[in-house]
């Protein structure tokens, strides 16, 4: 049946919808070049799904309009009912990316929502054969057309999909009074993609209103709104909203421009358009500072928190709007770092008292005993103060070594382990002993603690290996051994050969073991004791993540 005949170009009604409908179309299309260029990926990927949907439902609506047939026309009005079923998806995925949520990345909700669309698209598409979702008609009011006479199935199907739209309104409402921002323009764009909802009532009521969709409408005055005229704060307001810390936006001046309900907790004081030096000066006199890692002290109910300052520029599209200023909570880190800096300075405190009360009165005890073997010779008494001199000096040596070692780890650097090790052996070699490095790794530690633990198990394999000894170093799948061919060590005594005071020489001070276990426990590693294929001991350190 041909309707062409009976649509003259003149007729004001026709072209207002054509003209719309044009309009819409256009408006969303041209829009997402300006949608692809948001940082947010999200935002973006959401935002660009709903416009594109938007857009070919628009086209849909046209080709209902402007088709000459009946069979025609019909075609088009279900190319548009798909297409304007597929909005939906898009609209929550912006809504809930824009806010902050991961809604948009659950994979049980995507399968749900394809099957939602499949077996919703199966009712649309039989409706020839059940004639529940739609049937249609012609009318010559307000021009000649096909109206679409709505049944209970797209009732249904049609109070389904605003029942999702509305969550995605919710989100966005959420979103817009949790921010200092005045966010009245965006809720009145938000508003407008519902508006449609009011034509869409009255199109069943009156005959002069076509019943089709009009959600193109506002979608289109939506993104022309957002993308166009209020970019800047479409993006200040998702900055500061999605954010679980504190965050406050200024502009190049200094003045805030936006923050969220978790800063306006932290700074009371905070306004829109203020200066920040007036909101808190201390915080202020902390943004001038130059550090990469800045860290602010906020006096609260309780005590002090610390918080580390993100700050990076905010730009948008088309222009930089000054920058952004987070607020990471750190202060068990803090904490734990003044603890580490007074439990050092009282290392060094006990340090300095070693060395001075007990190291000057053995270096005099040692300077007696060396004047009187000068004085009356070497007798047996002599040799054995010597001796027990000698003893103290290297016991004092390492407890020193033992309780510095055990302090947590501040800071670690990229090592090498054969580098690391080179160092080690230079300190301990031996002409009855060599070292082997069979494989090599990189990783993150305390170079300083790990020479040290090299040097202790190096020299642990000299003093109690045998005559010569083999040393050899390698890596393992997540640390390193250390195993040589002398005599080994008794399987009964390998977990006791690491406590503090085991050794099996009377000259030994039973500690160099107990330093290494000290070294491994500080960096977070484990350590093992075994046997090697030799015969001999061997030692793994594991825990460890080597770098590719």
């Amino acid at each position: 049946m041909l309707l062409s005949d009976s649509l003259p170009a003149t007729n004001p009604y026709f072209l207002g919808y054509v003209l719309l409908f044009a309009a819409a179309a256009a408006a969303c299309f041209v829009s997402i070049p300006r949608a692809r260029a948001i940082d947010h990926e999200g935002t973006r990927q959401g935002l660009v799904g709903l416009l594109l949907t938007s857009g070919f439902w628009s086209v849909a609506h046209l080709g209902f309009l402007l088709a000459p047939t009946v069979e025609l026309k019909l075609v088009f009005y279900h190319v548009g009912l798909f297409v304007g079923l597929s909005t939906v998806g898009p609209w929550l995925y912006f809504c809930s990316a824009y806010t902050g949520r991961n809604l948009h990345k659950s994979v049980p909700i995507r399968r749900a929502a394809i099957g939602v669309f499949v077996l919703v698209s199966l009712v649309k598409v039989t409706n020839p054969l059940h004639h529940r979702y739609f049937q249609s008609e012609v009318l010559l009011t307000p021009f000649p057309h096909i109206s679409i006479v709505s049944q209970e199935l797209h009732w249904l199907a049609m109070g389904f999909a605003y029942a999702l739209s509305i969550v995605g309104y919710f989100m966005l409402y959420e979103l817009f009074r949790q921010v200092g921002h005045d966010t009245t323009p965006l809720l009145g764009l938000v508003g407008l993609t519902g508006l449609p909802i009011v034509l869409d009532a009255l199109a069943t009521v009156s005959p002069t209103i076509l019943n089709i969709t009009y959600t193109p409408l506002g979608v289109a005055a939506f993104a022309v709104g957002v993308l166009f005229v209020f970019v800047d704060d479409f993006q200040t307001v998702q900055l500061t909203g999605e954010q679980d810390d504190p965050v406050i936006v200024l502009d190049d001046d200094g003045l805030v421009r936006d923050f969220n309900l978790q800063a306006r907790e932290l700074f009371p004081a905070l306004e829109v358009g203020e200066p920040i030096e007036s909101v808190d000066p201390r915080l202020g006199k902390s943004l001038e500072e130059t550090e990469e890692d800045i860290i602010f002290e906020h006096e609260a109910t309780g005590g002090f928190r610390y918080y580390h300052l993100g700050i990076r520029p905010f730009t948008t599209d088309r222009s930089r709007l000054g920058r952004s200023v987070t607020l990471t909570d750190v202060t068990e880190r803090e904490e734990y770092r003044q603890e580490l800096e007074q439990q050092n300075d009282r290392l060094e405190q006990f340090a300095s008292m070693v060395s001075h009360d007990l190291r000057n009165p053995l270096t005099v005890a040692q300077g007696r005993v060396a004047f009187l073997r000068e004085e009356e010779g070497d007798n047996e008494h002599l040799e054995a103060t010597a001796r027990a001199l000698d003893r103290m000096e290297v016991l004092i040596g390492d407890v020193l070594a033992l309780a510095r070692q055990g302090q947590p780890i501040a800071e670690r650097e990229r090592v090498t382990l054969s580098a690391v090790a080179r160092d080690a052996w230079e300190v301990i070699e031996s002409d009855a002993a060599t070292l082997t490095v069979e494989s090599d790794g990189r990783f993150m530690a305390d170079a300083t603690r790990l020479q040290q633990l090299l040097e202790n198990l190096f020299r642990n394999s000299v003093e109690h290996g045998g005559d010569h000894i083999e040393i050899t170093l390698g890596v393992l799948d997540d640390g390193f051994f250390v195993a040589d061919d002398g005599t080994g060590i008794p399987v009964e005594d390998r977990e006791s050969v690491l406590e503090s005071g085991f050794s099996t020489s009377s000259d030994g001070t039973g500690l160099g073991l107990a330093i290494v276990t000290e070294i491994v426990s500080a960096h977070g590693w484990e350590i093992r004791v075994t046997g090697s294929d030799e015969g001999g001991a061997r030692f793994e350190i594991i825990g460890i993540s080597f770098e590719e």
